[in-house]
């Protein structure tokens, strides 16, 4: 829909073959009946921060998973299941009559006539869309004469935001909403801070006794909101595949030109900004030395924060617009990196008279107003012109001292932050968006507050998807920073985006073939985004490489026990047991240690 929000546009004969294509359901949600299977309560995502959560959402932390099956898979035995107190509370905050209560398998047949609302928070995301869609087929075909109710102020559809549900007043307006309009659930679309939201409204509901159960979806370009229970996020898959389609288009044409066209791939970085520029320089010297006068660099949107320096110096510039100017002078004073920024930024300008225009541009764009959840804006920040100029003055250097004899560096600067998002989403955004909105309806119909709806195995077809929903709370954790040390930080629990996890399969595999990719020009072009036939059905390599399917390892494991216990019994020979126990004493202290908050590291302060 255009801005004016509802005034259809003409549409492409692409764009009209995709809104007929009908999204694939996993077979546990086909069917008027749909069983639930509840696991054990739920802790934090860090062990050292679960007394802070517990204390800030007493009404919604320790829930447990839930896991929807078909209403014929088999489960095991109801009088062989203890009884657990939290499945007492969630069915007794249900809002819906079970047919079957066997312990803690719940069938959730619920046709009763409900009132959903649903809203977009934040920046648009391929295939978000679609959990409306999907949200919206469910509802209907329990019970026709149910309404969806859509918020002006979401992504596209409904209007982009950047509108924030955190305050008091936002979050009393929010509850009084959801109350005038008798809403039995909200479904919130968004990413980590969406969903932080997400969770605080479902706890002052809660709080309340406000009947507005509130259900969060994963839905974020970043794909950054990933933890045990959220494999990807929608949109995710869309955007890496247009990007790849981008930059291979640009590595084609610097393969049959003499230039570098300049970007970076540091993740999680800790070097200096000089370090990085002297990398960079290196590896142009080191294709030079091969006749390679071309070549890519990518660079991720978040690399300014990556540089210890220029963190310092977004911090400082950033809470000059938030705090005191004593407290600024404070930062100042007390940041032993902040020197050491000024240090370079005052070097950088010393450079060359031809390189002050761009470096206090970099240093505005520091400057610009962060975003609504306090964050720079880093699709601002110049950084690739930035390490442009200053490779360039570092190449010039080595040429005037003879160290580098190859042709003089030229590079040309591209910025892909926007040229995704706007794209038509892939067949497994389309899929998995239309699933997550499905899922909604089951977490609601199940009486569930405070969940985000999550699939597992996603990189297996949609027919073995395994679909359920996890308590956000479980995702958080509290995460502090004191600009004054040995001050107090001031923390609070939230869902915070995931690093690119330097021990994982993905990142081992960029490792293992980096001289390659350094040296070697292996330009593979995908062509673009595919619906139908070869590529249509590729998943991104992070997904597959990781292989995470976490309700599948926890079945895997469940049945091992199972195993175990038709071997270990009554009658079985002395050796059978002795064995039995020494293994089952050296797991009992691994996972002892593992589990111990001095394991997962001390909250970040």
């Amino acid at each position: 829909m255009d801005s004016d929000y509802g005034v259809p546009r003409e549409l492409s004969d692409v764009q009209k073959t995709r809104a007929q294509y009908q999204p694939e359901l996993p077979p546990c949600l086909q069917g008027q009946t749909v069983k639930v299977e509840f696991g054990d309560r739920t802790g934090a995502a860090d062990p050292a921060s679960s007394s802070v959560i517990a204390r800030s959402f007493p009404h919604t932390y320790g829930q447990p998973l839930a896991h929807f099956l078909k209403a014929t898979a088999k489960v095991p035995d109801a009088q062989a299941i203890t009884e657990r107190p939290v499945i007492k509370q969630v069915l007794k905050n249900s809002f819906h009559t079970p047919s079957l209560i066997p312990f803690n398998y719940l069938h959730i047949v619920w046709h009763q006539c409900c009132r959903v609302g649903i809203v977009f928070c934040g920046r648009q995301s391929p295939g978000g869309h679609n959990v409306v869609w999907g949200l919206y087929s469910a509802i209907k075909f329990h019970n026709p004469n149910s309404t969806l109710l859509g918020f002006v102020g979401g992504f596209d559809m409904l209007g982009r935001t950047k509108d924030q549900i955190r305050t008091t007043e936002q979050v009393n307006a929010a509850l009084t909403a959801c109350q005038n309009l008798k809403l039995d659930g909200l479904v919130i679309i968004g990413g980590v801070t969406s969903n932080t939201d997400a969770a605080q409204l479902a706890e002052t509901f809660a709080g309340a006794k406000c009947q507005t159960k509130v259900v969060g979806v994963p839905v974020s370009l970043n794909g950054d909101l990933k933890n045990q229970f959220v494999e990807t996020n929608v949109g995710f898959d869309t955007i890496c595949k247009v990007n790849s389609q981008l930059i291979s288009n640009v590595c084609t044409d610097a393969l049959s030109a003499e230039k570098v066209i300049l970007g970076e791939e540091v993740a999680a970085s800790k070097r200096t900004l000089f370090d990085i520029t002297k990398q960079i320089c290196d590896a142009v010297q080191a294709r030079a030395a091969q006749d390679k006068y071309h070549g890519v660099v990518l660079l991720p949107e978040g690399l300014v924060e990556s540089i210890p320096e220029l963190y310092a110096l977004l911090q400082v510039l950033h809470w000059k617009f938030i705090v005191c100017t004593s407290k600024v002078f404070l930062l100042i004073r007390y940041h032993p990196s902040f020197h050491h920024g000024l240090l370079l930024f005052s070097n950088f300008f010393l450079l060359s008279s031809g390189n002050r225009g761009s470096l206090s541009l970099s240093l505005s764009q520091l400057l610009l107003l962060p975003e609504s959840d306090n964050s720079a804006q880093l699709s601002q920040i110049e950084m690739e012109k930035l390490l442009a100029e200053l490779v360039e003055t570092e190449i010039n250097k080595r040429l005037k001292e003879g160290i580098y004899t190859g042709k003089k560096f030229n590079a040309i600067c591209h910025f892909f932050g926007y040229q995704a998002r706007g794209s038509l989403p892939s067949k497994f955004d389309c899929d998995y968006a239309y699933v997550l909105g499905y899922i909604c309806y089951h977490i609601l119909a199940a009486g569930l507050n405070g969940y985000m709806a999550t699939v597992t195995n996603l990189k297996e077809p949609v027919d073995k998807w395994r679909c359920g929903a996890a308590p956000i709370t479980a995702m958080m954790t509290v995460k502090g920073w004191s600009p004054v040390p040995k001050a107090s930080s001031i923390a609070k629990p939230a869902l915070h985006p995931a690093p690119v996890d330097l021990n994982g399969k993905a990142y081992g595999l960029l490792r293992k073939n980096a001289s390659k990719l350094l040296m070697d020009d292996i330009y593979r072009n995908p062509g673009p985004l595919q619906f139908e036939g070869l590529g249509s059905d590729s998943k991104t390599m992070t997904l597959c490489a990781e292989d995470q399917d976490y309700m599948g390892r926890i079945k895997e494991f469940q049945e091992y026990l199972d195993k175990v216990k038709s071997i270990v019994k009554p009658g079985c020979s002395q050796d059978v047991l002795k064995a039995a126990l020494s293994a089952m004493t050296s797991v009992m202290d691994v996972l002892s240690i593992m589990s111990s908050p001095s394991f997962n590291g001390q909250t970040s302060i």
